[in-house]
């Protein structure tokens, strides 16, 4: 995981509509940067449906959610779709950002070992510094707690 207080590795990835971000385009605003294991899966869903359902106390706080995985930008549009999403889906396909924000990592599942997206999430501030930095997130709960860390 990334240290707290070290500058965000800026980054450019397409959304579910397949435009482009850069991390830089959003200096001024606070933003949650999740980043999950895979569109559709039941704890993604939960933890994506969950920041939708806060969307609005988020925005009022000033912070933008941004969602990253590796899966494509047609499996993004689908996810976003099929639960009505508010908020933008980064496509990392090649796994750029998720290396280099450190959740590419060794997982056991079931006794087997794979490796694989940990579900982590930065809180980075106005001027592009992480704040806070949360590893091995619980889906349903952490929507929730970053707000919380947004008070």
């Amino acid at each position: 995981m990334l240290e707290i207080g070290t500058k965000a590795p800026d980054f450019t990835l397409p959304d579910q509509n397949g435009e482009m971000h850069k991390l830089s385009d959003y200096l001024g605003k606070k933003v949650v940067l999740y980043f999950y294991p895979k569109d559709n899966t039941s704890g993604c869903t939960k933890q994506a449906c969950s920041f939708g359902e806060l969307m609005p106390q988020f925005k009022e706080k000033g912070a933008v959610i941004l969602g990253v995985s590796k899966d494509s930008v047609a499996s993004h549009k689908k996810f976003e779709e099929k639960y009505g999403l508010p908020f933008t889906l980064l496509s990392d396909v090649e796994k750029e950002v998720i290396q280099a924000y450190d959740v590419w990592k060794e997982k056991k599942n079931y006794g087997k070992v794979s490796m694989g997206v940990v579900r982590t999430t930065y809180l980075i501030d106005e001027k592009g510094i992480i704040i806070k930095a949360f590893g091995n997130v619980k889906a349903a709960d952490n929507p929730t707690q970053m707000l919380e860390e947004l008070e």
